[in-house]
């Protein structure tokens, strides 16, 4: 701080009065002479100003504009002492200056002689204080000072010391009081962070230990959502990956529930997804349960004023991956079901011991001393993959038990207690999957696990008859088949085949070596029951075309169609060429 106007220094102070140094004590008596005459040289007044200076560089410059007064001396430079070494104080007056600052670096911190032209002597005053040299006053005159003027220099000296000393101290204390005011802030600062930090700690062991109450309880969608609203006081919620709305705690639920597009949720999980921690959509701070990558569900608070702090967060997030570990562990745990369900069913089909299965049917919960049926279901255009398995699974599904299914090709196969309506479980598939054309076979009843590959092959039979009769599509039933219950799998083949060679084999032969189909009109003929339009129709050709192949059937197989014996045999070995041996050649 630089000094004032007021405080600049005067040599002589009009009006103002000042006691003799030897007068009697007493108001009464006061010296009368001026101040000038008092302090001739102006020091006391000096003092007063350097005293009441702050700033150092300041106080050397007023030092060296005084030493003129004290008699015929010039003050050439001053320097302040920095942590660096010398730093030269700039002075008021013009001019270059001649002292060169290396010769002070020699002195050592000592008083000395510098070298300058011009000037026979001179003198480097050092300003000391108890911490050690403060800077240099250098001094010159033409001639060297008497007694009077080395004690005039000296106290001159000794008074910008002691100022620099003040003025060092009242920094330093200055300082000391800042920087305790800095350490002050800072102490309450921490104090503040940590009393946040224990009531933020405090409320990470009580989500903490909420929810680990909850899993102790053994966990569920229901408790957790329960928990997160007793720790926020927000109505929490969990919805399935579509929406679908599972588990709600707190007021204000609504009656319907609103589902949003498919489109519009896609869109909403992909939004929260790419963020890391719970975000807010609209009213809502929502959280995606994903273990290991796939959203397995959806967690989230109802805050429509916004007044979720970072503890609701906190209570969020951690409800999150509580309940992702517990949908995850539910998958496993469907997913394990599901393999030993298919496992045993595949079992079963092939034939297993009967007091296995039955404990491991009890252990998946299935009760094998039930009646069961086995039901064979092809759809062409959909593989027995798992989205049309779940579509089987959801069509033949009753109050009875669940069934066991399984995938055999591209054909789903079920094990299921109840008898699948012949028209109702076609129907929902149809709607599922979007097409009519698929066929579904279903077996007798069976009364015991030994029972089940006989009604699986029963099954079998009972869809391939459907899949190749004249109304491919539908439902049919083994106890349906009538003449093709003796005819399939089972049977002597080669009987069959013999059998199909005697009535057949000149047809066989011919449509081999000319590319003709006289066995297939045959049996579309036969499957029209004789009536031309309709197989004309059936093989999509002319009615006089239709004539004139049964005519080469007439002359190829030198077989009468009009004998009642001959169209019975004829018609049974294009049954058995067609759904038993699948149209061989």
């Amino acid at each position: 701080m630089a000094c004032s106007p007021s405080q600049r220094l005067s040599s002589h102070v009009p009006d103002q009065e000042t006691r003799h140094p030897g007068a009697t004590a007493g108001p009464e008596r006061r010296d009368s002479r001026p101040l000038a005459a008092l302090d001739p040289h102006g020091l006391l007044a000096l003092s007063h100003t350097l005293f009441t200076c702050a700033e150092q560089s300041e106080i050397v410059r007023l030092a060296m504009r005084h030493v003129s007064a004290l008699g015929p001396y010039h003050a050439e430079a001053g320097y302040l002492a920095t942590g660096d070494g010398l730093s030269r104080v700039p002075a008021h007056v013009a001019g270059a200056p001649t002292v060169d600052d290396a010769q002070m670096s020699e002195l050592g911190e000592a008083d000395g002689s510098v070298s300058l032209p011009e000037r026979p002597w001179n003198r480097a005053f050092g300003l000391r204080g108890a911490g050690g040299l403060l800077g240099y006053i250098v001094v010159s005159s033409h001639s060297g000072p008497d007694e009077q003027g080395d004690f005039l220099l000296s106290t001159l000296v000794r008074l910008t010391s002691t100022a620099l000393s003040l003025a060092a101290t009242c920094a330093s204390q200055h300082e000391s009081a800042g920087e305790l005011s800095r350490l002050r802030t800072e102490r309450d600062t921490a104090l503040r962070g940590l009393d946040a930090m224990r009531s933020t700690l405090h409320w990470q062991r009580t989500v903490d230990e909420a929810l680990a109450r909850v899993a102790a309880r053994g966990g569920g969608e229901h408790a957790i959502t329960q928990a997160l609203y007793e720790l926020t006081g927000l109505s929490a919620l969990v919805e399935d990956r579509f929406g679908n709305l599972r588990s709600w705690a707190g007021p204000d639920r609504p009656d319907l529930y609103p589902v949003r597009s498919s489109t519009d949720q896609e869109e909403m999980l992909r939004q929260v997804a790419h963020e890391a921690g719970p975000v807010r959509v609209k009213d809502r701070l929502i959280a995606l349960a994903r273990p290991r990558g796939d959203v397995l569900g959806v967690l989230a608070i109802e805050d429509p004023e916004a007044t979720a702090d970072e503890n609701t967060m906190f209570a969020l997030d951690h409800a999150q991956r509580s309940l992702a570990q517990e949908l995850m562990h539910m998958r496993e745990l469907t997913e394990a079901e599901l393999r030993q369900r298919r496992q045993l069913i595949d079992d079963l089909l092939e034939g297993t011991d009967e007091t296995s299965a039955y404990a491991r049917a009890e252990a998946v919960g299935h009760d094998l001393k039930r009646t069961h049926y086995v039901v064979a279901v092809h759809w062409p255009g959909n593989g027995a993959d798992d989205s049309f398995t779940r579509a089987v699974e959801q069509a033949t599904a009753t109050t009875a038990t669940r069934p066991l299914i399984t995938r055999r090709g591209d054909r789903v196969v079920l094990l299921t207690e109840a008898r699948p309506d012949d028209d109702a479980v076609h129907a929902a598939l149809a709607h599922e999957l979007g097409t009519p054309d698929g066929a579904i076979g279903v077996s007798t009843r069976c009364d015991s696990p030994d029972g089940v590959p006989r009604c699986y092959q029963e099954a079998l039979r009972a869809l391939k008859v459907r899949q190749n009769s004249r109304q491919r599509s539908g439902t049919t039933s083994f106890e349906d088949l009538g003449l093709y219950r003796i005819l399939g799998p089972g049977n002597d083949l080669r009987e069959l085949e013999g059998f199909v060679r005697e009535w057949l084999g000149a047809l066989i032969d011919y449509d081999a070596g000319h590319d003709t189909q006289l066995v297939e009109t045959l049996s579309r003929y036969f499957d029209c029951g004789g009536n031309y339009d309709d197989a004309a129709a059936a093989l999509t050709v002319h009615r006089s075309t239709l004539r004139y192949r049964l005519q080469r059937i007439r002359e190829i197989s030198d077989r009468d169609l009009a004998d009642v014996d001959t169209r019975l045999n004829l018609q049974v070995a294009t049954r058995v060429w067609k759904i038993i041996l699948s149209g061989r050649r």
